[in-house]
């Protein structure tokens, strides 16, 4: 059964943040430089929201308004659902279903370790079927056995 932490250490602890005050424009560019899809937004040392493409898309679909001169904090989404590292998959699929989201903070001793995305989890859970299928082959086909 894989982990949370488990994520954590193929990808890495690379989380990029940016402040609430920071301008709609700077965080996109961010975005796209680092060829991300959320980032989140700290005040101090605590996450105060987290700002998604989707934030951008629904935002301006709603308003009608293009104005890229705003503070993140304007657009960000303030509820943010968060994980542990000691979280298996499954758990993190579960939540990440069942709240529709698709990026996950890590959190260990109240602090920030990481930040998990929906292809993370799917990625090591295609990983993780792939590798029970040839167990389970090799258990059917004998191989591997009195070698």
């Amino acid at each position: 059964m894989n982990y949370v932490s488990t994520i954590l250490q193929i990808k890495g602890n690379d989380v990029y943040t940016v402040k609430k005050v920071t301008p709609i424009i700077d965080v996109l560019e961010l975005m796209a430089e680092k060829g991300i899809g959320a980032v989140l937004v700290m005040e101090d040392e605590q996450i105060a929201g987290i700002f998604s493409e989707r934030d951008f898309a629904r935002k301006v679909a709603k308003t009608r308004d293009l104005s890229l001169d705003v503070p993140v904090s304007e657009l960000m989404t303030k509820d943010v659902f968060v994980i542990s590292p000691d979280e298996t998959i499954d758990e993190c699929m579960a939540l990440m279903s069942s709240t529709h989201i698709r990026h996950l903070p890590v959190i260990e001793n109240e602090k920030l370790v990481g930040l998990i995305s929906i292809g993370d989890v799917v990625r090591i859970s295609i990983e993780d079927k792939d590798l029970q299928i040839q167990s389970m082959e090799k258990y059917i086909f004998g191989y591997g056995y009195g070698q």
